[in-house]
């Protein structure tokens, strides 16, 4: 019965996120679609999202802890550099950083039925497996940076296959485009997010608190192309230094079936040449 019950509240909670998450965007689809036709209206589409996020995550109703170890630099465009373990990162982002943001995706996120071109459109993907594609976004991401808006970027390029316990390789890109411009990198470690919606097959949903970290800015005033390799590696240590040991691994699938026991395997019948060789009792 209990399982039964635990079974059924997991698909109820999963539906009650879905329709917060499907509803509020189909309601300002239409809005949506027009904002995103032309640039100038692109930093009001992403006021739109922004409330969209504050809205589905409150409707959730998990608890969410923000923590900000350093007022963020005013008026000065950062580099926000997050570990990247599930698709709610991004709504996460966009309830937490103020502001009129850019965020770099994969290619793939624009080809999602109908969200997927306003995404397109008004942020940056990239197709990490072609050097054209990786250039002309880090193209998009300097002029970002120049004209005085900030950019958040995923340096492992996907969602890590071990989340909450070791992130994937980072790239280079975000740390020599921060060189570049000479704008601070901002860690962002989000520890739990794959424990509420984990990347596996299917929609699987779970009530779980949130919780990121908006750590203190580095400087990158005066580095070098040189430098990168360094500044890569103190991200990458400081995202990793507010991982949690209790949210390791992503939640089991629910089922109301009671889990079968394995049959225990029959002891082999004793080998007659070794009885033989047993001394006698």
């Amino acid at each position: 019965m209990r399982r039964m019950l635990q079974y059924i509240g997991h698909r109820l909670y999963t539906t009650w996120a879905t329709f917060w998450f499907v509803m509020p965007f189909l309601v300002t689809y239409p809005l949506q679609l027009a904002l995103s036709k032309r640039p100038q209206w692109h930093r009001y589409l992403h006021a739109l999202n922004r409330v969209w996020s504050l809205l589905f995550i409150r409707m959730w109703g998990m608890p969410v802890e923000i923590v900000r170890k350093k007022p963020m630099p005013a008026g000065q465009p950062c580099v926000y550099v997050a570990n990247h373990s599930s698709y709610i990162d991004i709504p996460l982002l966009f309830k937490t950083i103020p502001g009129w943001l850019n965020i770099m995706g994969k290619q793939s996120l624009a080809k999602v039925p109908l969200w997927g071109p306003i995404f397109g459109r008004v942020y940056i993907t990239v197709d990490r497996d072609s050097a054209v594609s990786r250039g002309r976004a880090m193209v998009q991401a300097r002029r970002t940076l120049e004209a005085g808006r900030s950019v958040v970027i995923f340096p492992e390029g996907s969602i890590s296959k071990t989340p909450g316990v070791q992130m994937g390789e980072f790239k280079d890109g975000a740390f020599q485009l921060a060189i570049a411009t000479g704008v601070p990198i901002v860690p962002v470690t989000m520890p739990l997010n794959h424990r509420f919606m984990p990347d596996v097959a299917g929609l699987r949903v779970r009530y779980s608190r949130l919780a990121i970290t908006l750590h203190e800015p580095i400087p990158t005033a005066g580095l070098t192309a040189a430098d990168a390799p360094a500044l890569k590696q103190r991200t990458h240590d400081i995202i990793a230094s507010a991982f949690r040991p209790e949210a390791a691994g992503i939640p089991a699938p629910s089922s109301w079936r009671r889990p079968t026991a394995s049959p225990t395997p029959a002891s082999p019948a004793p080998d007659p040449a070794e009885k033989a060789k047993a001394p006698n009792s």
